[in-house]
């Protein structure tokens, strides 16, 4: 047995113990998610945001582009409240944005997200066998209908509660992401800001604590990053920033440049998008409403009042407005195409382990 066959590459039928982490946005296309399955990884759909139809297309063309393994990410349902007089609060501090981006006043907002339920029956309709989720867990009955179907789950953990909660609960795969990862943060116990462990502290925790297979997220950017958290402790990785600037990748030109000249010290934890702490590049929009962080409503409403603003962002090659979704190891990303890399990063892995 090699060093790359584990209890990860067993389950999810790969070459490899690598995953592509899913990014919304439309970041994930089908075509990366095709070119790292190819490439002996697992891809992964984005799917949270995407209506029934488009997560229907997007499966169908991914198959067109690959016979590999690939999962598809949803979110799994959390409670928000309503609250008419912060939503108007927002509005007008919003307003300014919508004005200079020629946006009406006030922006479409509900439904607020698409139909989660409506989501899973399309994921399961098309014959999808392996779905991760973030922002919580799915409902009991919910994981029983999964099992029935012989559908491998994934969910995400941002502490070591709820990597056990996981496991009780009948999830197959923990996905422990650090507080180094971008993007929102997939805490569903407590506050965001409890779930932000360290990758390097995260992963040996739930290792000692859960018997089912951890997959380290977070910071991880190469074949180092890959030696390193299967020797902590984990059956596997999955890797997000590292893929954003692949020419497969779906990502803004002007993100994609962003990234190119970035720093360890240019990204910042913020609500202001989507009302969940996220981690993303610092721009004009982040630190202009940095102090108003307390004032968001819950998620997915705050990600429903500044949709139209990203929408609009990107039309106008406007990056000061975008949600530029970006971990700590940001300035390691390179143009590379996805298939190239995860070969280069298992090359390297197996020379570190080796040594």
């Amino acid at each position: 047995m090699t060093w790359f066959n584990t209890p990860l590459t067993e389950r999810l039928h790969t070459q490899f113990p690598l995953i592509q982490a899913p990014m919304a946005g439309g970041v994930t296309t089908p075509e990366l998610v095709a070119a790292v399955s190819n490439a002996g990884g697992l891809g992964s759909l984005a799917a949270g945001l995407l209506d029934p139809q488009e997560i229907r297309a997007a499966i169908i063309a991914i198959r067109e582009l690959t016979d590999k393994p690939f999962a598809v990410n949803l979110y799994a349902p959390q409670p928000w409240q309503e609250d008419t007089d912060r939503i108007q609060q927002v509005m007008d501090l919003l307003s300014p944005y919508r004005e200079e981006l020629g946006l009406p006043s006030t922006p479409p907002t509900e439904p607020y997200q698409p139909n989660y339920s409506e989501q899973l029956a399309v994921v399961l309709d098309e014959g999808v066998n392996i779905i991760s989720f973030a922002f919580g867990l799915p409902a009991p009955e919910e994981i029983e209908t999964l099992k029935e179907w012989d559908v491998l789950i994934m969910a995400t953990a941002t502490h070591l509660l709820e990597g056990i909660l996981l496991e009780e609960s009948g999830v197959d795969i923990i996905i422990a992401q650090g507080a180094e990862a971008g993007g929102p943060r997939s805490t569903f116990v407590g506050p965001a800001e409890q779930g932000l462990v360290g990758t390097m502290a995260l992963v040996p925790l739930l290792a000692n604590h859960v018997k089912i297979p951890i997959i380290a997220a977070g910071g991880i950017m190469d074949g180092r990053g890959i030696a390193a958290a299967l020797v902590l402790g984990s059956a596997g990785v999955q890797l997000g920033t590292a893929f954003l600037t692949c020419p497969e990748s779906g990502a803004h030109p002007d993100y994609k440049a962003l990234l190119a000249h970035s720093t360890e010290i240019n990204t910042r934890l913020s609500r202001c998008f989507t009302g969940r702490l996220a981690r993303g590049l610092k721009n004009r929009f982040t630190e202009d409403l940095y102090a108003h962080e307390t004032e968001w409503p819950d998620y997915p409403i705050q990600n429903a009042l500044t949709h139209d603003i990203l929408q609009a962002a990107a039309r106008q090659n406007r990056s000061e407005f975008m949600a530029l979704w970006a971990g700590q190891g940001c300035p390691l990303c390179t143009d590379k195409p996805a298939g190239e890399l995860v070969a280069h990063w298992i090359a390297q892995a197996k020379e570190a382990l080796s040594g």
